[in-house]
């Protein structure tokens, strides 16, 4: 779909989120919900847990996890070329699929604890963005019905003692419609919503994507059975990190440096000074 790259770019840059409307059809977003429900299913059926007292206060916050193992239209999703165009705008060319999961807010559901994801796997301090989510709305997000809450400008923040005391006042809500992808910067404070609707459930997939320096989340190469793994082309087993080589060259050209620079001066090859 055509949108505004480098608007929503700046927009995200400026302040840690972005909305790109209508990336489904209602009715692709309908059929990716029901196919949700279906995967929590199979994922309960073989003990996996949907809800976390750990992240959660009460099981009406409904979580999934390994989506992409459990249903091809989740692999789709999150390479998708939207998402993916996003991704490469913030980390550049080179980037890891760090985790995919969803999270549904039904009703009576309660906030989990303020985070930055990228302070989860990454420690201060954050002086740049090496994390973006993609979140897509299967369903309407309200402030009602428990949408994203993020703190405005947090994605400046570089260390933790920044987050104020009263960080939970200045909460407010990522807002879309179901179709809409909302692009949060991974250094953005945020946390889910309550749900106070009486009939309303809020569901929301997040693509977790990190800088090729940062471990993931999900250990793709024991998680993905094999045969799903052999479907996938070249460019979906690197985003996973199932190549045979890491992250070698990930950062940076390993060539000469005289291939890099040739018109620069080089030192005489005389005693080694060192043991590089």
């Amino acid at each position: 779909m055509a949108f505004d790259l480098e608007g929503v770019t700046a927009h995200l840059r400026k302040h840690g989120w972005a909305r790109v409307p209508s990336v489904l059809t209602k009715e692709e977003a309908d059929q990716a919900l029901d196919r949700l429900w279906k995967a929590k299913e199979v994922a309960e059926a073989r003990g996996e847990e949907t809800y976390l007292p750990l992240a959660d206060p009460n099981p009406s916050n409904v979580r999934v996890f390994y989506l992409m193992e459990l249903d091809s239209i989740f692999r789709d999703l999150v390479a998708h070329p939207t998402a993916i165009q996003m991704v490469k705008a913030v980390l550049g060319e080179n980037f890891l699929i760090s985790n995919f999961t969803a999270n549904i807010a039904r009703p009576g559901s309660h906030s989990m604890a303020l985070h930055s994801d990228q302070s989860i796997v990454f420690p201060e301090p954050w002086h740049d963005v090496w994390a973006v989510n993609v979140i897509w709305c299967l369903t309407d997000a309200t402030k009602e019905n428990g949408a994203t809450q993020y703190i405005p400008g947090s994605n400046k923040w570089v260390y933790r003692k920044e987050v104020p005391e009263n960080a939970p006042e200045m909460l407010v809500p990522f807002e879309g419609k179901a179709g809409d992808i909302i692009l949060m910067d991974g250094r953005v404070w945020h946390t889910s919503g309550s749900n106070v609707t009486k009939d309303q459930d809020r569901a929301l997939l997040f693509g977790y994507y990190t800088a090729p320096f940062v471990r993931q989340q999900v250990n793709w190469t024991a998680k993905l059975p094999k045969e799903i793994q052999d479907t996938l082309d070249p460019k979906m087993k690197e985003w996973l990190g199932l190549n045979p080589v890491g992250n070698m060259g990930m950062t940076g050209d390993l060539r000469y440096l005289g291939v890099q620079y040739p018109d620069a001066k080089l030192p005489e090859n005389k005693e080694a000074t060192s043991t590089a």
